[in-house]
């Protein structure tokens, strides 16, 4: 399984409607030297199939696929097992899980996905407003940070922090970094959520992931787009 080979890049949202826009895109960015990958999500994998999606994307590129459940890992602890097999199924390389049910979900969710040789990106704070619960939202920062220690106890070493919030996304790096071994984080929230690359440059460290979305896919030239977004890494 590819991994990216950059301590930073661009990794591309593709939340499009149909494989011919999703071909496009990848066509249209794959020759960016900055762009690390690309991140898939329900929408696409319910409609057409997750195994034809990654290999739509493979017609075009060698990068690494990540699949994005919107949100993995929150159901019961076995059914971790039959995820983990369909990601390995359907080739895809990075898988995202946010395991809010429980500690045994969590344990579950990423052994199964170890077991299969994909890698588990695990995420615990979303990039709502309303999300934390002193912001009105239901997950206290005591689960967010018992989610992030677990996963570091497991050897997990991708995490997905919010880029549309600087200082909960340095904050929580702090915390990963002081139980995993050289990680690498995943940012979304950046663009139409209001979240910037600079502003992620400035806490983020040296080994960081931009995910951006309708920045690239609904740009009238999403290679340029890239490309210029990849300048700021």
């Amino acid at each position: 399984m590819p991994r990216i080979a950059m301590a930073k890049s661009i990794v591309v949202a593709c939340d499009i409607a149909s494989r011919e826009e999703l071909e496009r895109l990848v066509e249209a960015t794959q020759g960016v030297p900055q762009l690390g990958g690309y991140k898939v999500g329900f929408s696409l994998a319910l409609k057409h199939g997750l195994p034809e999606i990654v290999s739509a994307i493979r017609k075009h590129t060698g990068k690494p696929v990540i699949y994005d459940h919107q949100k993995g890992g929150t159901d019961v602890p076995h059914t971790g097992a039959s995820f983990a097999r369909v990601m390995a199924e359907s080739g895809v390389d990075y898988a995202i899980l946010f395991p809010f049910a429980s500690p045994s979900t969590e344990e579950a969710w990423i052994g199964a996905l170890q077991k299969e040789g994909i890698v588990p990106i695990v995420g615990a704070f979303m990039t709502i407003p309303d999300f934390a619960a002193e912001k009105g939202g239901y997950i206290a920062a005591e689960s967010i940070g018992r989610i992030f220690t677990l996963a570091c106890s497991m050897g997990v070493n991708d995490f997905v922090l919010p880029g549309n919030n600087p200082a909960e996304a340095s904050r929580l790096r702090q915390l990963i970094e002081a139980r995993a071994r050289e990680p690498s984080f995943f940012l979304p929230g950046l663009g139409a959520q209001g979240g910037d690359i600079a502003s992620c440059g400035r806490v983020m460290g040296s080994r960081w992931h931009a995910i951006v979305g309708r920045s690239i896919y609904g740009a009238a030239d999403p290679g340029a787009a890239a490309s210029a977004l990849g300048g700021e890494i």
